[in-house]
Parts: structure tokens; C-alpha cells; sequence
């Protein structure tokens, strides 16, 4: 388990551009965190340092979200809206957490059943007592989740 402070949106997109430059073919991240924690700010930086120049935003109201012209693919999944895992077979998630690309699966505790054995787990949480733009960032391992 690793744990990332940061004290702005900045160094919050700073650090999800770092995971997206070190990311590799396949790699699934699940995205948690409360709403206005910093999700899509992540995401955004994560895209960067994939290389997309497209702008992103949060696929709220499209489920998925597909970035390409970066070192690598970018699907962004939101799943906040589904109301069975089923959605995700009739979209095909394998063909994408398996295309050779990078997943990131905000609200994926709703579909955490069909997340790969790999899925690296990212949970961003916010503290008023440490200031509006305070963010405590968990990072673990799928064996850590358990």
C-alpha cells in the first residue's frame, strides 16, 4: 500500500500523470472516491501522461469514454449510473481492459466482481480539517484489497 498526500488539483493531476506515463498495456486502475474528491482531475492527468491531448471529462452519462492518440489507448469508464454488471458485458468491457490499452473504472466497487486479478486500486479521499484542496491518494495492489 502506498499513500500520496497532495495539496492542490495540481499535484493531484501531477500524480495521476505519473501512474499514466509508468502504465503498461492492460493495466486496469478502479478509481474510488467520494464526488468532488478529484476523480476526473486524476483521470485528466492519467490521459497526459499517456500522452492524449484530447481534452477529458467524466463519461457520467456515456458509461465509457474512448482516448486514442497516446503511447497507448485510454478508457475511461464512469459506472456510476449502472444498475447491473450485465451493462458491462453489453458494452464489452473485456475487449477494452484487455485491448492492449489502459482502464480506469471510476465507481468500480460497483463492478469489482469483473475487475481483473491485477487491478491496481486507487482511492482518493478528502479531509476539510487539512484544507479544501488536501487529498489523501491509496494506492494498493489487488492482494492489499483484501
Amino acid at each position: 500500500m502506498e499513500i500520496i498526500e497532495t495539496f492542490s488539483s495540481e499535484e493531484t493531476y501531477l500524480f495521476g500523470k505519473q501512474i499514466g506515463e509508468n502504465a503498461s498495456p492492460n493495466a486496469v486502475y478502479a478509481l474510488g472516491g467520494d464526488l468532488g474528491a478529484g476523480k476526473t482531475v486524476f483521470a485528466q492527468g492519467l490521459a497526459a501522461g499517456l500522452g492524449i491531448k484530447d481534452p477529458v471529462s467524466s463519461p457520467t452519462f456515456t458509461i465509457l469514454q474512448i482516448y486514442d492518440g497516446g503511447r497507448l489507448p485510454f478508457y475511461h469508464f464512469d459506472v456510476y449510473r449502472i444498475s447491473d454488471v450485465e451493462e458491462m458485458d453489453e458494452i464489452g468491457y473485456d475487449d477494452f481492459f484487455f485491448g492492449g490499452g489502459v482502464s480506469l473504472v471510476e465507481w468500480a466497487e460497483l463492478v469489482e466482481e469483473i475487475l481483473p486479478e491485477e487491478t491496481v486500486y486507487i482511492n482518493i479521499g478528502k479531509d476539510p480539517d487539512r484544507g479544501f484542496d488536501y487529498r489523501k491518494i491509496t494506492v494498493r495492489n489487488s492482494e492489499e484489497r483484501l
